[in-house]
């Protein structure tokens, strides 16, 4: 068990500095956005690969920290169910969940976009607009990231629903644990 624990630190260690990283993307893009209408309006004048940058930008933040999210537990779920259940069955839900369906995305993910990135990355694909922005298939390779990431993260939340329901939550960092805590139900 302590070695699951190890490997889950681990993997949140690692989309924790994905995220911590990623995120000032967000603060860039808001710049880069901002140069491009300035330049448009005030200087009657664009460059292309700047409008092709903050979308860009955009796409490797959201792909980058999707992991991050995850592990803050920030994603979509069906609240009225997991909410008012006691931290076992949210063990249970989480553990069924990531080999339902969060597992199998993240392969199906890999599985149908590799050949998609590894052509890009062969060709060195770069933006189809004149004066584009070079690098396209660096952007396209964050797809395999995202699939590497939240897959990980999807391995961590079942190491810590397994634990739960191990019984051995102390092995669980203190911020890792569930985001509603409730009652024992």
């Amino acid at each position: 068990m302590t070695a699951l624990a190890y490997l889950m630190r681990l993997i949140n260690l690692i989309n924790r500095v994905l995220g911590n990283v990623f995120m000032w993307l967000a603060a860039a893009i808001v710049i880069v956005c901002f140069w491009v209408v300035v330049e448009r309006y005030a200087f009657s004048t664009t460059r292309l690969w700047m409008q092709d940058l903050y979308p860009w930008m955009n796409g490797v933040m959201f792909t980058a920290v999707a992991g991050y999210a995850l592990y803050h537990n920030d994603h979509v779920r069906v609240d009225i169910f997991y909410r008012p259940a006691s931290t076992l069955r949210k063990a249970w839900l989480d553990l069924l969940g990531v080999c339902i369906f969060l597992l199998p995305f993240a392969w199906v993910v890999w599985a149908y976009s590799y050949t998609f990135v590894m052509r890009s990355v062969g060709l060195l694909e770069a933006s189809s607009n004149p004066g584009g922005m070079q690098g396209l298939f660096v952007l396209k390779s964050f797809i395999l990231v995202f699939a590497v990431t939240v897959g990980l993260q999807g391995i961590a939340m079942a190491i810590r629903s397994i634990l739960i329901i191990a019984g051995r939550e102390d092995l669980i960092p203190a911020d890792y644990h569930y985001k509603y805590e409730t009652e024992q139900v």
